[in-house]
C-alpha cells in the first residue's frame, strides 16, 4: 500500500493483510540499497498473527518515491512522519543493518514512539570500508559484489540455502543491481556518519534485542556484544554460523527469536 510521506508516496508492504491501525504495530527497515522484500518472511507471519505490518520501502529505495537521505537521523524522521500519517503512536521497530541504526535513533530520540527494539546485524559506530565506499561511488557495481560477498557466511558461497531452489547470492545481487543510481553509496556514507554516545545508549528505555551472526563480516559480532552491554538489559542472541544477511540466510531462527521477543497478543 502507498503512504504520503513528506509530500512524496511511499511504498509499505503490509503482509498481505489490510492496514488497521488499531491493531499492534511492527515496523521493519531494510539495510542499504535493500528494500521490504528482504523481510517477507518475517513480516507475513506478523501480518497473518495479530499484527499491524509495515515493511517499509524506504525513500528512492524499492517503490518508494523521494530522494535517498543523508543521514540516519533524516531517515528516522522520515519513518516517524510515516507513522504520523497512519496514526501509529507506538509500535516495535526491528531493522537490519542501515535500517538498525535508523531504529536505534528512532528509539533514541522519540522513545515514547517505541515499545520494542530489535537490531539485526548491528553496530554502533558502523563504520564502512574505504574501499567499499570509494567503490559505491565510482564504481557500484564493484561495490554490490563486495557487499554480496561480505554480506553472506562461507556457506551460502557454495549455494547452500535455507530456501529450497534459491541461489541467496544471487537473489541480493538482483536486489542490489535494481537500486537506483547513487542511493548505495549515500547509505553507506550515511552509516559511516552516524554516532550515538554511550550516555545516550544507556537512556534508551524499550525493551531491546540485539541478533547477531557469528560470521557476520559487516558487523562483527563482538561490536554488537559491546552495543548490547551499552543498551540497559537488552538481550543479545548470537546465530552460530550465520552472517550479515540472516533473515535469508537463517529465516526461522530468526523470526523465532522475534515472535519470542515481540509477545503476540491476538
Amino acid at each position: 500500500m502507498k503512504f504520503l510521506v513528506q509530500q512524496q508516496p511511499a511504498f509499505v508492504y503490509t503482509g498481505g493483510k489490510n492496514f488497521d491501525a488499531a491493531k499492534p504495530s511492527v515496523i521493519f527497515i531494510h539495510g542499504a540499497a535493500n528494500d521490504h522484500s528482504v523481510w517477507t518472511f518475517q513480516s507475513r507471519y506478523f501480518a497473518h498473527h495479530g499484527f499491524n505490518v509495515l515493511a517499509l520501502d524506504l525513500p528512492e529505495h524499492g517503490k518508494s518515491f523521494g530522494e535517498a537521505k543523508k543521514t540516519i537521523a533524516q531517515y528516522a524522521d522520515w519513518v516517524i512522519n510515516l507513522c504520523d500519517n497512519g496514526a501509529i503512536n507506538t509500535a516495535a521497530i526491528v531493522g537490519h543493518s542501515m535500517g538498525s541504526l535508523i531504529a536505534l535513533d528512532i528509539a533514541a530520540r522519540y522513545p515514547t514512539r517505541v515499545s520494542h527494539l530489535a537490531l539485526l546485524g548491528c553496530s554502533a559506530p558502523m563504520p564502512v570500508a574505504d574501499a567499499l565506499l570509494d567503490a559505491a561511488v565510482h564504481h557500484p557495481h564493484e561495490a554490490f559484489d563486495m557487499l554480496n560477498i561480505w554480506g553472506h557466511a562461507p556457506q551460502i558461497k557454495w549455494n547452500q540455502s535455507a530456501i529450497p531452489g534459491t541461489s541467496l547470492m544471487m537473489a541480493y545481487k538482483c536486489l542490489l543491481e535494481k537500486s537506483r543510481p547513487g542511493v548505495l553509496a549515500a547509505d553507506l556514507t550515511a552509516c559511516q556518519k552516524f554516532t550515538m554516545s554511550e550516555a545516550t545508549l544507556k537512556n534508551i528505555i524499550a525493551l531491546t534485542l540485539i541478533l547477531s551472526g557469528t560470521r557476520d563480516m559487516m558487523t562483527p559480532p563482538k561490536a554488537a556484544a559491546i552495543l548490547a552491554k551499552q543498551i540497559p538489559e537488552a538481550a543479545f542472541i548470537l546465530f552460530d554460523g550465520i552472517g550479515h544477511a540472516m533473515m535469508q540466510e537463517a529465516p526461522g531462527d530468526v523470526l523465532d527469536a522475534l515472535k519470542n521477543f515481540i509477545k503476540l497478543k491476538a
